[in-house]
Order: C-alpha cells, then sequence, then structure tokens
C-alpha cells in the first residue's frame, strides 16, 4: 500500500521471463521480445498492443482502490462463532498483500469510503458515548495506517459535531467530502497521486445537521458532485471517483447526470444498528461503475485500474469493462451459496451429532464454488486500451491478522474496560419488587439439581464470561449482557456487578429463581421448558450467522438436564 509521499509510477510487465521459460528457445524468446515492445507506447497517444500473455494475466495493476461502504462503527464481528465476516485487522492484514497479489510491492493502492464510518447509531445515547468516542477514535487510527484518502460522511458521523468530526477526519489522515467545506479537512474533492494516475475523489453527504449547512440541503447531489468534478479536473484529475452516501438510486442518478466518472460508490445516508446487511453486485450505468461492499466490513469493493497508455496532466483515462460485470447475477448467485456453506460449516463442526467426513465433503463443495467464482474473476483482458477490472472480497479469518492494527484494537479493549470498570462502578441492576423473583445464581441451583449442573460444567456456556475477561472486554457493554446472567433485569446482573452470576448460567433459559427455591414444588415459580425463542436473545445476526436452534440445543442438553 502506497503512503501519500512515496506512490511511484506502475506501468504493466511485460512478461518477458515468463515467455522463455515456457518455449525455452530462440524463437519464443524473440516474440516475447517483440511482445514487450509492443507493451510500450511508442509517442504521444500511440495505443499500447498487450502481449499474449497479458490478455490471460495483465499483471499488476496501476492503480487499487479499496472501496468501504457503511463500516459505521464496527471495528470487528462478535466472536460467537468461528469465520464471522468482518473485522479491520483482518482487513488490513489481506490489504498490506495488496490484496493478496504475489507481486504486492508493484501496487499502489488507497483506501475510500462512503456512509457512516465512526458511529454505528444515529445518536449517542448516555451510557455507550464514552466508549463509542473511543471506538471511533481507534477507527480513525486505523483508517490512518490503511491510507484512507478520503470519505463522505453520513449523518451518523457529525453525532459529536462538526468539531468531533474534523478531528476524527485529522485523526485518519483522510479529507471529509462534505457539500460545504468551508475549511479542511472537509473538503469537496481531493486530488491524489496513485501509481502515476491522480485520481480525484469527488461526492455527495448529507447536510450536517444544524443552520450552518442549511444552505448545502438546496444544491442537488448530482450539483454537488459536478462542481467537484469541475475543481478535481482543474487540479489536473486523470480519473474520477464519486463517494456517495446517498443510497443506491441516487449514486444512478449521479452516475447518470456525470458521464465522466470512472465509478461512483454507494454508501447509505444513515447507519442504525448492529444488523448486517448485503450488497449488490457491480453494474454499470452507461460507463460508470457503480460500485458498493456489505456494511460493518464485511467485504471490500476492489477496483484496480489498468493504465496501458501514459496519462496525460488534465485528461481523463477511459477504462473498459475488463471484469464482465455482465455475470454480475451469477457471481451473486455463487456469493449467496458461499456465504450459506461456510454458516453451515461452522454450526456443523460444533455439532457432534455431524459426521465428520461429511463435514469435510461439504468443504469440498465450498472449494469448488469458491474456484469457481474466482474463475469468473479471471477473464481475458480488452485487447486494447486501459481497463479496469471489480471484485468483491468477503473479509474473513482465513485473511490473517495485521498485528498493529491488531496492538491498536488491543489498546481499545483495555482502555474502555478500566474506563467502564470505573465508571459503572456504582451502577446496580435493577431493584426487584417484593412480589417479582430474582436471580440466585448456578451455585444454588446445583444444591437441587447435580445432574444438570455436570452437563452445563461441559457446555460453552459455562466459560461465556472468561471468554471476555481474557480479552480486556469484560466490562465492554457491546459485549457483557450476553456473557452473564440476569443482565439489566430485576434483580439480576449489571455492567459490573455480576457476582455468582458471571456466565450463561441456568436461569438465562429458566427464568430468576429465588422464589422457586422458596418453594421448589410450585411448577410455576420456574420455567421448566424454555422456549426455543429465548437463545434468540443473544444469538441472532450479526452475532451468530444463520443460528440453528435446534443443533444449538444439542449442545446444552444431556442425560439429567433435558434427556432421560
Amino acid at each position: 500500500m502506497s503512503s501519500r509521499a512515496d506512490a511511484e509510477p506502475t506501468f504493466l510487465m511485460c512478461h518477458l521471463v515468463l515467455w522463455l521459460r515456457a518455449l525455452g528457445v530462440l524463437a519464443g524468446a524473440m516474440i516475447g521480445l517483440a511482445a514487450c515492445e509492443g507493451c510500450r507506447s511508442t509517442g504521444p497517444g500511440a495505443v499500447a498492443r498487450p502481449s499474449p500473455m497479458e490478455s490471460v494475466d495483465p499483471g499488476a495493476p496501476t492503480a487499487r482502490l479499496y472501496l468501504v461502504s457503511d463500516l459505521a462503527g464496527a471495528l470487528e464481528p462478535c466472536g460467537c462463532t468461528k469465520d464471522q465476516l468482518g473485522g479491520l485487522d483482518k482487513f488490513g492484514a489481506w490489504a498490506r498483500r495488496s490484496g493478496g497479489m504475489a507481486d504486492a510491492a508493484h501496487v499502489s493502492s488507497v483506501v475510500a469510503a462512503a456512509g457512516p464510518l465512526f458511529f454505528m447509531d444515529p445518536r449517542l445515547t448516555s451510557d455507550h458515548a464514552d466508549q463509542d468516542r473511543a471506538k471511533a477514535e481507534t477507527i480513525a487510527r486505523v483508517m490512518r495506517r490503511l491510507d484512507l484518502a478520503a470519505f463522505a460522511p453520513g449523518l451518523n458521523d457529525w453525532d459529536t459535531g462538526r468539531d468531533g468530526l474534523g478531528q476524527l477526519a485529522s485523526a485518519a489522515g483522510a479529507d471529509a467530502i462534505v457539500a460545504r467545506p468551508e475549511e479542511p479537512p472537509f473538503v469537496s474533492f481531493v486530488v491524489r497521486d496513485v501509481g502515476g494516475l491522480k485520481i480525484g475523489f469527488v461526492g455527495y453527504a448529507p447536510p450536517a445537521p444544524g443552520a450552518a449547512d442549511a444552505g448545502a440541503g438546496t444544491q442537488s447531489p448530482e450539483q454537488v458532485v459536478r462542481a467537484g468534478v469541475d475543481a478535481a479536473k482543474r487540479q489536473g484529475a486523470n480519473v474520477l471517483v464519486a463517494l456517495a452516501a446517498a443510497g443506491r438510486g441516487e449514486a444512478k442518478r449521479i452516475a447518470d447526470a456525470i458521464p465522466e466518472l470512472t465509478a461512483v460508490l454507494v454508501g447509505s445516508p444513515k447507519a442504525d444498528g448492529d444488523a448486517n446487511a448485503t450488497a449488490p453486485q457491480g453494474e454499470r450505468v452507461g460507463d460508470v461503475l457503480i460500485a458498493q461492499s456489505a456494511n460493518h466490513l464485511q467485504t471490500v469493493a476492489v477496483l484496480d485500474l489498468y493504465l496501458r497508455e501514459p496519462a496525460q496532466p488534465g485528461k481523463l483515462v477511459k477504462f473498459a469493462d475488463g471484469t464482465g460485470l455482465e455475470l454480475s447475477e451469477r457471481r451473486e448467485d455463487l456469493a449467496r451459496r458461499i456465504d450459506d456453506l461456510h454458516a453451515k460449516i461452522a454450526a456443523w463442526a460444533r455439532d457432534k451429532t455431524v459426521n465428520a467426513a461429511d463435514v469435510d465433503a461439504r468443504r469440498k463443495d465450498l472449494s469448488a464454488l469458491e474456484a469457481e467464482r474466482d474463475a469468473l474473476d479471471r477473464r481475458p483482458a480488452p485487447p486494447a486500451g486501459s481497463f479496469f477490472r471489480y471484485s468483491v472480497q468477503e473479509i474473513r479469518e482465513s485473511l490473517g491478522k495485521d498485528s498493529l492494527i491488531e496492538t491498536d484494537m488491543a489498546a481499545y479493549y483495555k482502555a474502555v474496560d478500566e474506563h467502564n470498570r470505573t465508571s459503572f462502578a456504582d451502577r446496580l441492576p435493577p431493584p426487584r419488587a417484593p412480589e417479582q423473583p430474582g436471580f440466585v445464581g448456578i451455585d444454588v441451583c446445583s444444591t437441587c439439581h447435580p445432574g444438570p449442573r455436570e452437563v452445563w460444567n461441559r457446555t460453552a456456556h459455562a466459560h461465556a464470561y472468561a471468554t471476555l475477561s481474557t480479552q480486556f472486554k469484560e466490562f465492554n457493554l457491546d459485549c457483557v449482557g450476553c456473557h452473564v446472567t440476569g443482565y439489566e433485569k430485576p434483580g439480576g446482573s449489571s455492567v459490573t456487578h455480576v457476582d455468582k452470576l458471571k456466565d450463561v448460567q441456568c436461569e438465562d433459559c429458566h427464568g430468576p429463581g429465588s422464589m422457586h427455591v422458596q418453594n421448589p414444588t410450585d411448577k410455576a415459580r420456574i420455567v421448566a421448558s424454555p422456549a426455543p425463542s429465548v437463545c434468540i436473545s443473544c444469538h441472532h445476526p450479526p452475532h451468530v450467522e444463520d443460528f440453528d436452534v435446534a443443533v444449538a440445543v444439542r449442545g446444552v442438553i444431556g442425560p439429567g438436564h433435558g434427556q432421560k
């Protein structure tokens, strides 16, 4: 990944060595040399002729853009199940390898974003405000590491006011593209040199709340983007990319109104809640690519630009489609099937009743689907002219983790843990009325129910709190509620008051047991057979994808607990 200071022009390599190895004879060498001559521009305006080898593998792109829609304050997914989508540390590991390319050293790249970036909800709540601000600051530090060039903020990003957003943008080392910039880091456009291409980022974001930005609402998104385009062109931009925090329909209208654009990145005007959403496949409006990634960094859209002739200052480069976007429907079908198999394999791997050989067979099916999807992205390059390739990368555990970003995230968790330990030290659970039952803890339950306790001891529920405390997350407001018993319920637990109620105990499923203890013969005072819906209170997307209650229940029952 390039820095702002050291981005250098990158041109397509000519594959001479590959020709010599493949043919091993003088004639092959001569052909390879001729092909290399064909790769060079022979004068102003000359059209480069790609080698036959290049038509299959064009080599490293001149510039790569990592495009992120609606990150919305998501550092990483909940770790309840394996292979969850998302995670800035995973994206960082992959991006630092320039998308896993073997010739990563030759790829110049930057990141751009559209839609809510720093905050998950449109309004900070009093309880979460300090933690959410700390998370936003961590995201900003990580984005600086990833070389975020520009972003179009969503309404969520104005939660801390103009000064607060300005500080986050400066910490991220990025420009916030807004309708009424006034002064940096708020701008109407930015031009960055990426691999010798001057890429102009323009865009539209919803006006900030307040009178100071009221006039911005009188301009249409197309007018705002047009003004940015004109300014970027005056600064010598060769490529124009619009960042539109305006939804997909408006993004298409922008593309239709401004055909000079190479691409429009779709973001949402605002986000609300932690639910994950998918994104449509790429498509074109005229010659303009409509790009979008799934929210919360489940995926990242990747736009590779291949320049076959030197870029002229101030002259826009036209890129042909080297991806085959007409195959987007097939890609979308494969993506759905791949996601479904990922989720099912993760569930089957935890289910002791599923044959291991069957799981291995499904993994082979998954590999075959992924190979078919990848083959769609390896189309021959267009025979002449500059072109782009567009793909969407899932952010999964297999990508690894970037150690520097891991350190940033660990520092956030430690700081928040210590802050919340102090700030919520006096916060007690809601009091219970005299006629209400309270929570007594599993040790009291075990005096009469030793068999179920033995079964529980072997479940993941028995270690739920430890999975937080070993990662400095036990006082994290995003996590603790599903790792203790009776959280924020009358006579239950709170952020810091969890004595006797650590882990997911009996009473989370069977209800508070104080009155049952007083009169064990009264069956109405306890829930003997919990409804499956009780599991869904924690085991729901995005924490757990495709949660199968029937499979999950088999993991928490046994002889003496639900079985005879």
